[in-house]
């Protein structure tokens, strides 16, 4: 049934640019004009819708009927427009072709796999803050923990080789500078596109990987039968596209939170279980993982408007995890609130599949800073790192006092 349009017109329209470097820079003023615009903006500059309401970006996330990713969950439509890489099978596709890869994943990344990983992750962890501390109590923490630890132990998990591996940050980089528009963020990556998608590809190949990794376990899966030899490889791709740079940025922000609330340090310091509590407050504060669009399959009605098939919906993830609608002082870094609910990693079928390998780093790491730091504060300007999609802190100069 195809529902009566309504007047587009009566659609409050923006002139904002969400990739703009000045919103970049700092978004919170514009989310809250979004939000307090209505339930559905029409930003005229991309001629694409835009919800950033918590109830509304819930909505379309867990409608994968009427909100397809299939066309891609950037900017630009795959039924019009080629894309500029083979579709990711898991953030890129909806059900059925969405099914058995994320079957396949979310089982090589089940809760047996992450009980293996732990106890050396944590090793790991303490080994890493154990040098740097003993390198000195002040330095940029994005180079030498936020990047230093997801390169450590990510990819060895997945079982890629150790060579190349600083090729997977500017890769993700760009992967996700890619889902929006075709500006200066995406040109200043485009000349180093094909070799490193050359590179990230030859790490996805069967005998490129060690046996023992979760690529070795997505390759058995095919040769089980679960998805197809030409599926594994994107299968592993996704892996390395989406598995470090979102991890690095959120590890980047939690400290950043810590830093500039000092009364939270002092909770964590003081129980050290609570550094789940403060990746996920973490995300739901910061969103390391700003945007994603959605494209309508049929007429969808949104508030009091009927928006067409086949046009783009700008879902404001960060915008949502801040709505006072849904969260009580939602500025507050708060490691007493229950975080959980939070559309940080999206939400339904297509919500973060290794997001539980995130918050397993993360927990890693501050868990082992947590044990020998006592204070930590800025020791410098912070300077932010822009991408298209993500949030993130290109330079992180912090003091820490150990005892």
């Amino acid at each position: 049934m195809t529902l009566a349009p309504s007047p587009l017109t009566d659609v409050p329209v923006l002139d904002v640019d969400p990739f703009s470097h000045e919103v970049l820079e700092d978004p919170l003023p514009m989310h809250e004009q979004l939000r307090e615009a209505g339930p559905l903006v029409y930003l005229s500059r991309y001629d694409v819708f835009a919800v950033a309401r918590y109830a509304d970006v819930h909505a379309a996330l867990v409608d994968w009927q009427e909100f397809e990713s299939g066309a891609g969950v950037g900017l630009s439509n795959f039924r019009t427009e080629e894309p500029w890489r083979p579709p990711s099978l898991l953030l890129e596709a909806d059900p059925p072709r969405h099914d058995a890869p994320r079957r396949v994943l979310g089982k090589v990344l089940g809760p047996r796999a992450l009980r293996q990983l732990r106890d050396g992750w944590a090793e790991d962890a303490e080994q890493l803050v154990d040098e740097v501390l003993a390198a000195g109590t002040e330095f940029d923490a994005v180079p030498t923990l936020s990047e230093a630890f997801p390169l450590r132990v990510f990819p060895d998990a997945v079982g890629i080789g150790k060579d190349g591996r600083e090729n997977l940050l500017p890769y993700g980089d760009h992967a996700f500078n890619a889902f929006g528009p075709a500006n200066d963020l995406v040109a200043k990556g485009a000349p180093r596109v094909a070799e490193l998608s050359a590179w990230v590809g030859q790490q996805c190949l069967r005998e490129a990987l060690t046996d023992d990794g979760f690529g070795a376990a997505i390759w058995a899966a095919a040769d089980r039968g679960e998805i197809t030899p030409n599926q594994a490889p994107l299968v592993v791709r996704s892996l390395l596209t989406a598995g470090v740079d979102t991890t690095v940025h959120a590890i980047s922000a939690i400290l950043y939170a810590l830093a500039t609330n000092p009364d939270q340090w002092a909770r964590l310091t003081a129980d050290p279980s609570l550094a789940r509590v403060a990746f996920d407050e973490t995300i739901r504060w910061e969103s390391p993982v700003q945007t994603f669009f959605r494209t309508t399959t049929t007429d969808v009605r949104l508030g009091d408007t009927v928006v067409p098939a086949g046009r783009k919906v700008l879902m404001f993830l960060a915008a949502a995890n801040r709505d006072p609608r849904r969260w009580t002082d939602p500025d507050r870094f708060d490691l007493g609130r229950d975080p959980s609910g939070h559309v940080g990693f999206g939400m339904g079928l297509h919500q973060c599949v290794g997001q539980h390998v995130a918050r397993l780093e993360a927990e890693a790491v501050l868990t082992a800073l947590a044990r020998r730091v006592r204070t930590i504060e800025l020791a410098g300007p912070a300077q932010r790192h822009h991408n298209n999609t993500l949030r993130a802190w290109g330079s992180l100069p912090v003091r820490l006092t150990v005892g």
